[in-house]
Order: C-alpha cells, then sequence, then structure tokens
C-alpha cells in the first residue's frame, strides 16, 4: 500500500477513490435486499475509516493530510458561519424520522465515517497529490472528482431519482471547491470532515416529502451560491498564520 503512495501519489489516490466508491455502493445494496439500511455499509467504512487512519498515523501523515488544529483562527473564517448555513440545509423543509432507530444510528454512523473517508481521499490524498504540479488544477480536479462521483448514485441502486441527484451532483461540486478552499488555508480537515459528517447525517432526518422539484433546485441553488462566494471571500482574505 505505502510502496504505491511513495511511487504515484495520484494512483494511489484514484485506487482510494475505487475502493470506496464500489465498496460502499455494493454494501449499500447488500443492507437494503437483506432489509437493513446501512448495516454492512456501516461496518466497511468503519473499517475503512480504521486503516486509513493507522495508515497516516504510520507513515506521519495526519498534518499533511489536515488531521490537524488549523493553522488560521475561526475569526478569519467567518467562524465557519456559512459552512454551518450550508450543512443546515437537510432540516429546512422540517423534520421526519425515516428509519426505525436501529437504521437511522447506523445511517448516522456510515455518515460521519463518509464525511472523514471522502475529506482524506479527495481533500486529502487526491489534492496534496495534484498540488506538487498545479495548485489550480488541484482545486479543480479535487471538486469535480468529488460532486460528479455523485452520480453513482443513479446506478448503485440507493433509488436516487434524476433531478434530485443532478441537483446534488452541482451543489456537491460547489461544496466541494469549499471544502477545499478551507483545507487549504487552513491547513487542517477537521472543520471540513465534523461538516461534512454533519451535513451526512442530518440527512437521515430530511423531510423529504415536503420538498417538490422547485424546492430541490433552490436549494441546490442557494448551498451553490453560500459554498461558492465563501469559497471566493477565503482565498482572497484568509491569511495563513504559519
Amino acid at each position: 500500500m505505502h510502496k504505491l503512495y511513495e511511487k504515484n501519489e495520484i494512483l494511489f489516490s484514484v485506487i482510494l477513490i475505487i475502493i470506496y466508491v464500489v465498496a460502499a455502493s455494493v454494501c449499500d445494496a447488500v443492507s437494503a435486499a437483506l432489509g437493513m439500511e446501512k448495516a454492512f455499509t456501516f461496518i466497511f467504512m468503519l473499517i475503512y475509516s480504521a486503516v486509513l487512519l493507522i495508515w497516516m498515523k504510520k507513515h506521519r501523515l495526519y498534518e499533511k493530510y489536515g488531521i490537524c488544529k488549523p493553522a488560521v483562527s475561526a475569526g478569519v473564517f467567518l467562524y465557519y458561519i456559512p459552512l454551518i448555513v450550508v450543512v443546515s440545509c437537510n432540516l429546512w423543509f422540517g423534520v421526519t424520522m425515516n428509519f426505525p432507530p436501529v437504521e437511522t444510528a447506523l445511517y448516522i454512523g456510515s455518515m460521519v465515517c463518509v464525511g472523514f473517508v471522502e475529506e482524506v481521499i479527495f481533500r486529502g490524498v487526491l489534492f496534496k497529490a495534484m498540488c506538487k504540479d498545479n495548485v489550480k488544477s488541484a482545486i479543480i480536479v479535487s471538486s469535480l472528482t468529488f460532486g460528479i462521483g455523485h452520480m453513482v448514485n443513479l446506478i448503485n441502486g440507493s433509488g436516487a431519482e434524476l433531478l434530485p441527484n443532478l441537483c446534488q451532483v452541482c451543489y456537491a461540486i460547489a461544496g466541494g471547491f469549499m471544502f477545499v478552499a478551507v483545507f487549504y488555508k487552513s491547513k487542517s480537515l477537521l472543520a471540513c470532515i465534523i461538516a461534512h459528517s454533519t451535513m451526512n447525517s442530518l440527512s437521515v432526518f430530511s423531510n423529504e416529502a415536503a420538498q417538490g422539484d422547485t424546492a430541490q433546485i433552490a436549494v441546490a441553488v442557494v448551498i451553490t451560491l453560500i459554498s461558492v462566494l465563501y469559497s471566493v471571500y477565503i482565498f482572497k482574505f484568509a491569511k495563513t498564520d504559519k
């Protein structure tokens, strides 16, 4: 594993992404088929997260991949208020219990791990690998691959419909751009991981029945605008303290 990393970090990151996408999709399908949402997904995501943490610790990569204290004060980032607003989007139309308690717990556990894994492999490994050659390209590729990767929900048996999925892809690209901005300027992934995990977890309580096509598009537009404007602000005004 580490030999491939040392030889070609970009290829290593791509393999991590493929393993994650394929395995998570299979686990989702198996869990649904057995009538227990996220049961196998949670187990896989927990193991995958642990493997990444152990690997980073063993090779002293915590700081490189942002598992450390931010280098910029929260005030410079407007105390992450725009990030908090975006994270709350799944509660904008009310709260409902979409699954029984056990499945809700499994869903939340899975989503916490998903937030960690996606930030590490997209914002950490992939972005850092590409930064060596061109920072702008790294920002674009990291954001696009993260957003477009959500299209897998159309074919992985999750039941995602076209319009909601396209909206998700759009605001995920903008959200990926925002997370890259935070990581690049703060040198830390902690805020990104917490925000990403929280946003994913809150989706289990989303009142989707109250959201028509117009509402879904409006939410996607609002999230995209906030994410892009916040990213521009960060790149222009946030100064690294070290």
